[in-house]
């Protein structure tokens, strides 16, 4: 095309542009809403309204929109059916605030209103507004102002600047067109779009029963607001899994819960490709910078075992060391299963807080750990903290090295050790013992059996009566 064809066609866009009137589409002409809520602050946001059109082209700001809305992503689309072709979008973000106002009316007139000191009657001076960056500078006609020396009143609102965050639309539509009668026709049209700003995490409370053989588990949605807009008597989901997001090109590099209440119905649960996706029975409203809870899950006398676990390393079996640890704490781990009647849905990532009631009746704060997605009847384990009343102490009783490796590196190690566990308390215990063993290796004599966990671990149960002792001895040859 011809360049002075091709400024006729400008032209003719531009003049099309600007004779559109703007329509308004605001959140009083909703009609459903409803929001999908990933991992990651990433959310979809379906927003249905009922907006007047007229036939062709059409300008429409649709108001209220998240402020951290990824305007590429916005769609546009009809329920009654017609066809819309989208010519143009602008996602106005830069809202309207008195700083704002100033900047945008650089080079501008404004009167200037004051007070007489002495009558209180009000005038109004002409003036030029020069800078609002640090400060205000003002030409009247006589002299240059530093200061706002009265109220500014403007002409107009300068474009670009909105109230609110916009999405402002300009489409052809086949819809008919309105009547001479007819301010417009509405139609029905339906924004989606993804936003950040919008979070969710769960959060499980777990009273432990008196025997610690069981927990009462409830399940909560911490949803957490920063959008810049509020999304009233929305239909919620939410989707637990790591979706894959294509990443720029480049880039620069608790509520506490209270006493344990009857909880709300639990959220509906289904699978979604590899994701599952919560769906909560009642709309609810997600106010602007709002945290709010909502119930997941709660499922009674869930059967758990406690379990006090000493882990040790793999350096000690390359050379020779005397003590490896005085007094060393077990650590204290709680272990169920995501299955029975009651529990067995699939458990977001989150932290699991768990209680236990005291003499008194009251409940207690015990520990808490923070578990991955979790499958339907995967087991789910938790460290809690490390015992009191179990100690331990473990040292290297020999060292002898049989044959030598290449440039004195490496060989045949054969090295005993031992480890005495001490339990103050009243009632017997059963401590898992865990040993991480380098290279080739091969048990030569123990105390008590061990279970071969993996290629470089063993286990041993070692039981330790009430208010008593046992000692652990075993050695090893190791080939490295």
């Amino acid at each position: 095309m011809k360049p002075a064809l091709l400024a006729l066609a400008a032209l003719a866009f531009i003049s099309t542009t600007q004779a559109a009137e703007e329509r308004r589409a605001t959140a009083a002409d909703q009609t459903a809403l409803a929001v999908t809520i990933y991992n990651g602050d990433l959310a979809l946001v379906k927003d249905a309204r009922r907006v007047k059109l007229g036939g062709g082209e059409n300008l429409l700001a649709w108001r209220e929109v998240s402020a951290r809305m990824q305007p590429e992503t916005a769609l546009l689309r009809s329920l009654d059916g017609h066809k819309l072709t989208l010519l143009e979008q602008n996602f106005d973000f830069d809202l309207l605030t008195p700083k704002k106002l100033l900047e945008k009316s650089v080079g501008e007139p404004v009167r200037v209103i004051r007070a007489q000191p002495v009558t209180g009657v009000e005038y109004a001076e002409q003036a030029t507004v020069l800078a609002a960056n640090d400060g205000v500078v003002l030409r009247f006609v006589d002299r240059v102002e530093t200061a706002i020396p009265g109220r500014i009143a403007f002409t107009s609102v300068p474009a670009g600047l909105r109230d609110t965050p916009t999405l402002s639309m300009l489409f052809k539509t086949d819809a008919p067109a309105a009547s001479a009668y007819q301010a417009g026709t509405e139609h029905g049209l339906e924004l989606s779009y993804l936003t950040g700003g919008l979070t969710w995490k769960a959060d499980y409370v777990a009273e432990l029963s008196a025997k610690e053989d069981s927990i009462d588990l409830n399940g909560w949605v911490t949803l957490t607001n920063t959008s810049g807009t509020a999304y009233p008597n929305a239909r919620l989901q939410l989707v637990a899994g790591e979706v894959n997001r294509a990443q720029p090109e480049h880039r620069a590099i608790p509520v506490m819960m209270k006493a344990m209440a009857d909880a709300a119905p639990q959220m509906q649960e289904e699978s979604l490709f590899e994701y599952h996706l919560y769906t909560l029975e009642r709309n609810t409203t997600l106010s602007d910078k709002q945290t709010k809870q909502v119930a997941l899950l709660s499922a009674q006398k869930v059967v758990v075992e406690k379990e006090f676990r000493l882990v040790g390393g793999d350096w000690y079996y390359q050379g020779q060391y005397g003590d490896l640890g005085k007094s060393m704490k077990p650590g204290v781990f709680m272990e169920f299963a995501n299955q029975g009647e009651n529990l067995g849905i699939p458990l977001p990532k989150g932290v699991v807080r768990v209680y236990k009631k005291d003499a008194g009746g009251h409940a207690q704060f015990i520990g808490e750990d923070r578990i991955d997605h979790t499958a339907r009847g995967e087991s789910v384990k938790l460290k809690l903290g490390e015992a009191f009343d179990i100690t331990a102490d473990k040292r290297q009783t020999d060292f002898q090295k049989l044959a030598a490796g290449f440039n004195a590196r490496g060989g045949v190690i054969e090295s005993g050790y031992q480890m005495e566990i001490r339990n103050a308390k009243r009632e017997k215990i059963v401590v898992t013992v865990i040993e991480s063993i380098p290279g080739e290796w091969q048990m030569v004599q123990e105390s008590h059996p061990h279970k071969k966990a993996s290629a470089n671990s063993v286990i041993w149960e070692m039981p330790v009566p009430a208010e008593g002792k046992a000692v652990l001895n075993w050695r090893v040859r190791v080939k490295y």
